[in-house]
């Protein structure tokens, strides 16, 4: 029995440029005066099924909060119901469309809908929906037999697309791999997501959760994890953000050696 892996990745499809997140830094006019960051709405497919318009995102009130703290007056989220979906790009012109205005940028980081790697679709394995299908116990594709996929392009359920999710579920993966070869039934897995975000200099925030397969969907378990409290002082946010490098330096040692 042959058993191949696939981190397909996540792929920016320059063929779907309409609708897609923009962070816009405009620079005032010169004299010391601060620059104003615009934050505009995204459309991103990132689950299947959903049109992937934007009114909310993940932890949303601890971003704004911090936001109003560490930059007030420099940050401003427009939603998409709030005229923040961008519709095309003058790039010659650095000017951003949306339904409503347009706006021109100094500095504009364009995030367009993202699917999974071109390999995923050489290999049969993504949907139409341009994400990959998996057994949530194995990651064994739905639509190629003996090819697993995980990370961003697989089709996860309710468990984000976090560097943290796709080293669980190689750990689960690899072992699933490890009892199939052998002719055994693997075990239902249990997979751990912790995503931090660093705000700001000493200015940490977490979002975790614990999943397991439901009728075929990894769904977080109810209880399991939570968000960082909105009233948190400043250092517990500094915690936080140490927590988060010591994630960082001990995956990078983990994956890289």
């Amino acid at each position: 029995m042959l058993s191949q892996v696939m981190d397909c990745g996540t792929l920016c499809d320059p063929s779907r440029l309409r609708g897609f997140g923009v962070a816009i830094r405009r620079a005032r006019a010169a004299g010391g005066a601060h620059a104003t960051d615009r934050t505009i709405s995204s459309r991103r497919a990132e689950r299947p099924g959903s049109t992937g318009l934007r009114d909310a995102f993940s932890k949303q009130r601890l971003f704004q909060n911090a936001w109003k703290e560490l930059y007030p007056h420099h940050l401003e989220w427009v939603s998409l119901s709030q005229g923040g979906k961008v519709t095309s790009v003058d790039a010659a012109d650095m000017t951003l469309v949306t339904d409503f205005d347009r706006r021109k940028a100094a500095v504009a980081n364009v995030i367009p809908p993202q699917k999974a790697g071109r390999i995923a679709e050489a290999a049969g394995v993504a949907d139409r929906t341009g994400w990959c299908p998996i057994d949530p116990g194995t990651f064994e594709s739905k639509l190629v037999p003996k090819i697993h996929v995980l990370g961003d392009a697989a089709i996860a359920g309710g468990m984000p697309k976090s560097a943290f999710a796709a080293n669980a579920q190689a750990k689960v993966c690899a072992a699933a791999i490890v009892k199939l070869l052998a002719g055994e039934q693997p075990a239902e897995p249990k997979l751990i997501n912790n995503c931090y975000s660093v705000v700001g200099p000493d200015y940490g925030i977490s979002i975790a959760g614990v999943y397991r397969p439901v009728d075929g969907v990894l769904t977080e378990i109810p209880g399991s994890g939570g968000v960082s409290p909105l009233d948190a002082p400043r250092s517990t946010r500094a915690q936080e953000a140490q927590f988060a490098d010591g994630w960082f330096n001990t995956i990078t040692n983990e994956v890289f050696g």
